[in-house]
């Protein structure tokens, strides 16, 4: 079991039932898992670039989740089924999931947004909605870079701005800030956050 987690701020703690999803239980600290899922990631990200389904919908949001977690937890790529202190109520998500990827392609198809406005904002309503036991911020950033590749053949977002997002450092902080900005609905310090007001 993983001794003294340290989740940075914003982060959604993991209750002992998802901890216990852990598929590797040789692994004890916070370093050991954060290269474990890093690598995870990196092997979804080159999944990823073999892909040519269609981003914007429900059913590719989730199998993202699972490639880019499931050789570290077991419940990667499975909806939460647990409330949490952040998130809508599960028993919702799959509909506001489905309901978001929606939108998405209408902003896409009617050009209601610039590119990485809506990337912005698919970004901030996936993490709102919070659909998996964790990873959301890591799994919306990536999905936010694929539509804006795929979608609007756009450059990615440099989210992090050379800094490490899972730790805490001003770079977080202001990142923190602007999402609970957007939470209220108040998207400009998340479009300042990504260099676009």
């Amino acid at each position: 079991m993983i001794e003294d987690i340290q989740y940075p701020q914003g982060a959604m703690p993991l209750d002992p039932n998802e901890l216990g999803g852990l598929k590797h239980k040789h692994i004890t600290t916070q370093g050991e898992l954060d290269q474990l899922e890093q690598a995870n990631i990196e092997s979804g990200l080159r999944w990823l670039g073999r892909q040519r389904a269609h981003v914007l919908t429900d059913n590719f949001a989730i199998m993202l989740h699972k490639r880019l977690f499931g050789d570290v937890w077991d419940w990667a790529g499975t909806l939460r089924r647990t409330g949490k202190n952040f998130g809508i109520d599960p028993i919702h998500i799959p509909v506001e999931l489905r309901t978001l990827m929606g939108d998405a392609k209408y902003w896409a198809d009617n050009k209601t947004y610039s590119p990485s406005e809506a990337a912005v904002r698919l970004r901030h309503r996936l993490v709102k909605i919070h659909p998996f036991p964790n990873g959301n911020g890591r799994h919306a950033r990536i999905m936010a870079d694929t539509v804006l590749d795929r979608v609007y053949n756009a450059k990615p977002i440099d989210w992090a701005g050379g800094h490490e997002l899972q730790k805490m450092n001003e770079r977080r902080t202001a990142y923190t800030a602007a999402l609970k900005a957007a939470d209220q609905d108040d998207i400009g310090p998340l479009m300042k956050f990504v260099g676009e007001a």
